[in-house]
């Protein structure tokens, strides 16, 4: 009987798969008002324009965009979060499983997940190895299976040839380990190697001339948030879980450290999430300001690079791009010409480097407790900006139109003195928490007017109405 959790057996259905789904609704939609309408009206007045509506296949996509459950709004909270976002793998929503329903078979850790899907950054809770994340090298091929790749060995010789397998091409294999000890010929070293065979993945000594395949690196496996953490096979993998997913967490700082130690994917990582700028052609740098920065290209002509300063992300952190060349300096293609949020010269850099105290300190540390210098706090040393939005509207109801103005009932002068005349907040005013951004006020339900407010409202020609304060 096939086992319906190997990889063999399971595909993903990328992007352009689901839309195209979408759009075949649509069209299927579109097909049957055309139909009906061929059938009702007068074939001599009959135009394309009355026939086709194509409101149907335009309200499919945006539905999927704006309701389905794989539409999410992307995590920008640090350039890791929204690499992960993107490589992330999910067995639920409309054609996969439930929460309810999946056993734990389908949850579990299956051989043929090795270098295709992380066995360790899943989420905690209930969608636990229901929601995985692409592993460092692995690609899905045309039918939606997921590939990893492997270096051929042939009459006994690793090459440097790679094949890209399948979970079902790789059964008929025996892999080495990356680690496997190899001589200057690329044999191996001894007779016995330690490798795994397909279909169970158990793991035994093999004559070295069995062995078909050997690992590309030890990163295979893992996936790039993984991957980030130094000396992974000494953790316990549930701690390493959670390692993996409080990096995403980690808020851009006024200025990152790279980590002192790291395991050489940080560099990759900053680049492929496509936060950091890189140069697309060699050349040397003209001139830099704070947002843009002019190559002259050995090819002749010269090319601007612009950066984005103090950005909103998606979670209101600020998106700041710093320039990381001087003038005269000479770049060459992929060198990175300004860090992101979140790095330092190109490397991924999601915290600070500092020195840490393992003891005791009157209690305040209990179990996971930690405590900050007064350094930190007064250096801005774990300090981050943040932006945020906000809009107000001025609605008409039924009492009459919500007006935006400084003229607000019972508001002291100084709460106002940052409003200007329209009654909104002037650029560069600093304000503090419970300050009025925009002065709004609503009307208020009419109640019967004795003759004095009957005079006022007549002499100030309705300034007195009963308004209430909104901002």
């Amino acid at each position: 009987v096939d086992d319906i959790d190997n990889f063999g057996n399971r595909r993903i259905r990328a992007v352009g798969e689901l839309i195209q789904n979408q759009v075949r609704t649509g069209l299927s939609r579109m097909e049957r008002v055309v139909r009906e309408r061929m059938t009702t009206q007068d074939i001599e007045a009959i135009t394309p324009q009355t026939l086709i509506n194509v409101r149907p296949v335009v309200a499919a996509i945006k539905e999927f965009f704006g309701t389905s459950q794989l539409s999410q709004f992307m995590d920008q909270n640090n350039p890791l979060a929204g690499l992960t976002h993107k490589r992330r793998l999910s067995a639920l929503g409309p054609g996969g499983l439930s929460r309810e329903r999946a056993g734990v078979e389908v949850r579990d850790v299956h051989p043929s997940h090795y270098g295709r899907m992380c066995p360790i950054e899943t989420p905690e809770g209930p969608n636990i190895g229901l929601i995985g994340s692409l592993a460092s090298f692995a690609r899905i091929n045309a039918f939606g299976f997921i590939e990893t790749p492997y270096r051929r060995v042939e009459a006994g010789k690793v090459t440097d040839k790679i094949d890209y397998l399948t979970a079902s091409e790789e059964v008929d294999y025996i892999v080495a380990q990356a680690g496997a000890e190899l001589k200057a010929d690329g044999s191996f070293a001894t007779e016995r190697v330690l490798a795994r065979r397909g279909q169970g993945g158990e793991v035994d000594m093999f004559h070295a001339d069995e062995i078909g395949y050997m690992d590309v690196s030890p990163r295979q496996m893992v996936s790039v948030g993984t991957s980030l953490i130094p000396f992974l096979e000494h953790d316990d993998a549930n701690r390493a879980l959670m390692g993996a997913n409080m990096q995403r967490q980690a808020v851009p700082l006024l200025r990152s450290d790279s980590p002192f130690v790291g395991t050489g994917m940080e560099g990759y990582a900053a680049i492929d999430a496509g936060d950091v700028v890189t140069a697309e052609k060699a050349g040397v740098v003209m001139e830099v300001s704070a947002d843009v920065v002019t190559v002259q290209l050995d090819e002749g002509g010269t090319q601007d690079y612009f950066l984005r300063k103090f950005d909103r992300s998606n979670q209101g952190n600020s998106y700041n791009q710093r320039v990381i060349v001087s003038a005269g300096d000479r770049v060459e293609v992929g060198e990175v010409i300004a860090d992101g949020p979140a790095t330092e010269n190109g490397e991924l850099a999601i915290g600070k480097n500092l020195l840490v105290a393992f003891m005791t300190w009157e209690g305040h540390n209990f179990e996971d407790a930690i405590i900050l210098s007064q350094d930190l706090v007064k250096n801005d040393t774990l300090s981050s900006i943040h932006i945020e939005e906000y809009e107000v509207d001025a609605r008409d109801t039924k009492l009459g139109k919500e007006e935006i103005t400084r003229d607000l009932p019972n508001v002291a002068p100084d709460l106002l003195k940052d409003l200007d005349e329209r009654g909104i907040v002037r650029i560069g005013a600093e304000v503090r928490p419970g300050d009025i951004l925009v002065g709004k006020v609503t009307p208020k339900g009419e109640t019967e007017l004795s003759a004095e407010e009957r005079l006022l409202r007549a002499i100030f020609n309705e300034k007195s109405r009963e308004v209430r304060d909104t901002s």
